[in-house]
């Protein structure tokens, strides 16, 4: 790096000494979270913009909120259709706060890294397109046809496609990634690394090798058919609210909630709906009929044992025909179960057997169970196995393929599934690549390329030497922030199509492009005709999204023509006609994407359409035996010393991913900060700590040690032996070479870390 400017990773380590902390609340919901929704909202958007973007939010005509990937529902819409955090999601999105050259001009990049992630959300809208060059300390406007020149020189410049990486946000449009990706593949590599590398992989891969599927095998319809809701890993008052108004349906006709996870999160507890008198001011509803606090980590030991108890207590309740007919691998796995011990099942676990048992009873007893999971299960390096033992449950009574049954791993980002779907993918099937390259007459690269880690260690090691992510907040959401702040630092050049300003922006190459796009509230007027775009949501339904604001700034391009302008400037291709009408990405999509054949009819039906579905549909598991399979785990075991504990990284409720929102997670009871870690009242008098203490964060991996300083003390309700705090702050301490056997995610909810006490800092 030249002596003209610093840009490694500086972590803001200021401690917050106004942090005040609360009794967590008592339900989720309520007029607390219409009134944090209104005023953040007015505060970012102005009442009449507020009230205009808010009423077109997830509506068939509207936009596609750009939080969560929970579907909406097809027929029963509200005029009020989106959370407390969508609407945050919103107003961030559409503030009137904006990010001018201005801005760039007065403060260095030195100076903007030193900043809090909250701080750089809080700036607003990007404006122009943005360049720093080599050696300077500010970043200066550039034209999008210089832009665009810089990109494809370094590309050109390249001894190998293969020296480039190409990441990609889940926000990211059906239409923007089909392009992106055959973009990437005109180039010639398969470098096509995304978030789901980081949070669902892990899903992905248990469940295709399991039922041949990697997505979910329920829909939204089926909540209101099932008698039993299994919630494992997931904390949906914060991290998918609207799903709480679907367990409360659930819940008041009679079904079984069965919560599953280290804390005991209060929207699983009661949920007060904003849209109803009793929830305005009631007690609101009781969700969960049970709570298991299993350990972190914990949950291959927990799902075993309540098979193990279903087994025990007799064979009669276990679908004995779907097994026999639509299975393999039964007798392997049921020798392993009854051999399992139960010392290991409560020791591995921290459940007794008695509450086991009792969970085991009424799942045994359903007729059509739904298993959801998050990133509480996908972050562990026995993640796969997480996910196999969740379908070797479902396999037991038969829960595919019938009303009100199955798998439904929730997505994060909205348009994750979709971008996979579109080939967002570092490892293509055959399948995809043949149809890719005879729809656009070329032959695709076959090699496997660089997922979210191998693409790090290869910029570390120099291997490759241009960045460019396609949205997100690489640097924030990635692991080992330190590590991954080098391994950018040692890139030519790292672009960023953005909308907002965050860190990721601060931490570049030798030089660096933040190219702003339109977001997903805005107007997309290409050559004066208003066009649409789609997403996929977390159950397989693909429709449509249009914006209805004024952009930003007049400089702001759509992701489609800033990778068609990439595409012009390196490959010299022409698909001005791609950008003029997105119908025209459609059409080609709809010949190379199955599922999505007549894509411009389906897409044009309020309310979009649904892809086919193999074991949703008709019970058909795509695996080579034509089976589903059952698997045998052993119960993990994490070496934990003396003084360490189990740090799980966890959303506040005013953050989405990355997007810190403000600094209050009122569900939890803790206010005005950040810097906290969540602990055992236990633990803590046996380290000799109180509330509030400040103290350094220590992760122990393989001989390294990683700190992140200056966090307090929290009492919480959680297993002893663990702890939890907030990403990205904590990101610092998950380490680059620990991840989920096969999938490669990071291990971020299973981090060994001790806690040293420090002196208060000012």
């Amino acid at each position: 790096m030249s002596e003209g400017r610093k840009s490694e990773f500086l972590s803001p380590e200021v401690l917050e000494e106004n942090i005040r902390i609360g009794k967590p609340a008592e339900a989720a919901g309520g007029l607390s979270a219409v009134t944090e929704a209104l005023r953040m909202s007015v505060a970012q958007m102005g009442v009449g913009r507020a009230v205009t973007s808010l009423l077109a939010v997830n509506q068939k005509k509207g936009f596609d909120c750009p939080g969560c990937a929970w579907p909406d529902p097809d027929d029963r819409r509200s005029l009020v259709e989106f959370c407390e955090n969508g609407a945050k999601a919103v107003a961030e999105e559409a503030t009137r706060r904006r990010v001018s050259p201005e801005v760039f001009a007065l403060r260095s990049v030195e100076e903007l890294s030193r900043e809090s992630d909250y701080w750089l959300s809080q700036q607003g809208r990007l404006t122009h397109p943005m360049y720093l060059p080599r050696g300077e300390s500010h970043y200066l406007p550039i034209s999008w046809e210089d832009a665009f020149l810089k990109i494809a020189t370094e590309l050109k410049a390249l001894e190998s496609p293969n020296e480039a990486a190409f990441y990609t946000s889940g926000r990211t449009s059906n239409e923007a990634a089909f392009l992106y990706q055959l973009f990437v593949r005109l180039f010639g590599t398969n470098n096509l690394p995304d978030c789901s590398n980081m949070c669902h992989e892990s899903s992905g891969l248990g469940l295709t090798k399991t039922i041949g599927s990697g997505k979910g095998t329920v829909s939204l319809e089926d909540f209101d058919h099932a008698d039993c809701i299994v919630v494992i890993g997931q904390n949906p008052g914060t991290n998918h609210p609207r799903m709480l108004t679907t367990l409360q349906a659930a819940a008041r006709r009679g079904c079984r909630i069965i919560s599953i996870n280290p804390l005991a999160e209060t929207g699983l507890k009661k949920f007060r709906h904003p849209q109803e008198l009793s929830g305005i001011f009631g007690k609101g509803t009781s969700l969960a009929t049970h709570f298991l606090p299993v350990k972190i980590n914990g949950d291959v030991a927990l799902l075993k044992g309540i098979q193990k108890a279903i087994l025990e207590t007799s064979e009669t309740l276990i679908d004995v025909n779907f097994i026999k007919n639509d299975t393999e691998g039964f007798e392997s796995y049921r020798t392993d179960l009854l051999a399992e011990s139960w010392k290991n099942i409560v020791d591995g676990s921290g459940i007794s057997e008695k509450q086991i048992r009792e969970v085991a009873e009424v799942i045994a007893n359903s007729k059509a169970m739904i298993c959801c999971w998050a990133m509480g299960l996908t972050q562990h390096q026995n993640a796969v196995a997480n996910i196999q033992e969740i379908v070797n449950l479902l396999l037991l009574g038969g829960h595919f393929g019938r009303p009100g049954a199955g798998a439904c791993p929730v997505r994060g980002h909205s348009n994750v599934q979709g971008d996979r779907t579109m080939g967002i993918w570092e490892r293509p099937t055959p399948e995809f690549l043949n149809s890719l390259g005879k729809e656009f007459l070329f032959t695709p690269p076959a090699a496997h390329g660089y997922d979210t880690i191998e693409s790090i260690e290869a910029m570390h090691q120099g291997k490759v030497k241009v960045f460019i992510g396609l949205g997100g907040n690489f640097l924030s959401a990635t692991p080992d922030t330190a590590y991954t702040a080098k391994a950018l630092n040692r890139c030519r050049m790292t672009v960023q199509v953005s909308t907002k300003l965050n860190r990721s922006h601060l931490i570049t190459g030798e030089h660096a492009l933040i190219l702003p796009c339109l977001g997903r509230t805005e107007i997309d007027l290409q050559e004066n005709t208003p066009q649409f775009v789609s997403v996929e949501n977390s159950m397989g339904i693909v429709h449509s999204s249009q914006g209805h604001l004024t952009p930003a700034s007049k400089e702001l391009k759509s992701e489609p023509a800033i990778i068609a302008g990439l595409a012009k400037a390196t490959l010299g291709v022409n698909w001005e006609g791609y950008i003029a009408n997105y119908d025209e990405i459609r059409e080609r999509i709809s010949r190379v994407i199955p599922g999505f054949e007549n894509f411009n009819q389906k897409i044009r039906k309020p309310g979009g359409f649904v892809l086919p579905h193999a074991v949703r549909d008709r019970k058909e598991f795509i695996t080579p035996s034509k089976k589903a399979i059952f698997t045998v785990h052993s119960i993990p075991h994490l070496e934990v010393l003396a003084g360490q504990f189990i740090m799980a990284t966890i959303r506040s409720h005013d953050q989405y991913n990355t997007t810190i929102y403000g600094m209050e997670d009122r569900y939890r009871g803790i206010h005005q900060g950040r810097r906290v870690v969540l602990m055992n009242i236990e633990d803590m008098k046996e380290q000799n700590l109180s509330e509030g203490d400040p103290v350094d964060l220590i992760s122990h991996y393989r001989g390294v040690k990683r700190r992140a300083k200056n966090f307090r003390i929290v009492t919480y309700e959680i297993p002893r032996g663990c702890v939890a705090s907030y990403f990205p702050e904590t990101n610092v301490l998950i380490p680059i070479d620990s991840f989920a056997e096969g999938s490669q995610t990071p291990t971020s909810k299973s981090v060994i870390i001790s806690l040293e006490k420090v002196s208060f800092v000012t």
